[in-house]
């Protein structure tokens, strides 16, 4: 079972998700990070108004309910190619449209609480699958999005993909709530 994870090599994903990758790196540990990432979820969205969790910098911008809805979606696609990869499935996998799943998604029409706490099952339940894979499986590579990539890769990217929104909405969203 996997004892710990050393950082994946560029070769090992796409450019486009270095800032992932290195945000995930920052962390001591990815393994211990993956849990720990419900808590700051909680602790700094959890006791938003449902005005306050609508809230949206600019009108092209998602809301902070979008954003909370887009990392859960994200979690899923992430832990689906995982699975696939670790598992030495050598089918391509698609992309997605980010933009097209937020749309669809009427995510301001739900329970902020309710989405942050999916994300915590979501979340629980990848770290229990990562944490019961082999330090081989999380050697394996496939193709996502036409593009190689390891498992290794999307452990990193699910940390470093929350990282990257805790930061936006730090920055863009919350400074901005009265």
């Amino acid at each position: 079972m996997t004892k710990g994870l050393t950082p994946p090599t560029p070769e090992e994903y796409a450019p486009f998700y270095a800032d992932y990758i290195q945000r995930a790196g920052e962390k001591d540990d990815v393994l211990k990070a993956l849990p720990g990432q419900i808590d700051d979820l909680r602790s700094t969205l959890g006791k938003l108004s449902d005005q306050q969790a609508r809230f949206r910098p600019a009108p092209a911008e998602w809301s902070i309910k979008e954003v909370v809805g887009h990392l859960n979606d994200v979690e899923r696609v992430f832990s689906y190619r995982l699975l696939r990869v670790s598992r030495n499935d050598v089918t391509a996998l698609p992309g997605f449209q980010q933009d097209d799943y937020v749309r669809e998604s009427k995510f301001d029409e739900c329970d902020l609480n309710e989405l942050i706490q999916e994300f915590e099952y979501l979340r629980r339940a990848n770290t229990l699958s990562i944490r019961n894979m082999t330090d081989e499986s999380v050697l394996r590579r496939g193709t996502a999005s036409g593009t190689t990539i390891s498992a290794r890769a999307l452990i990193y990217m699910l940390v470093g993909h929350v990282e990257h929104h805790m930061a936006s909405l730090q920055e863009k969203y919350l400074l901005n709530i009265n």
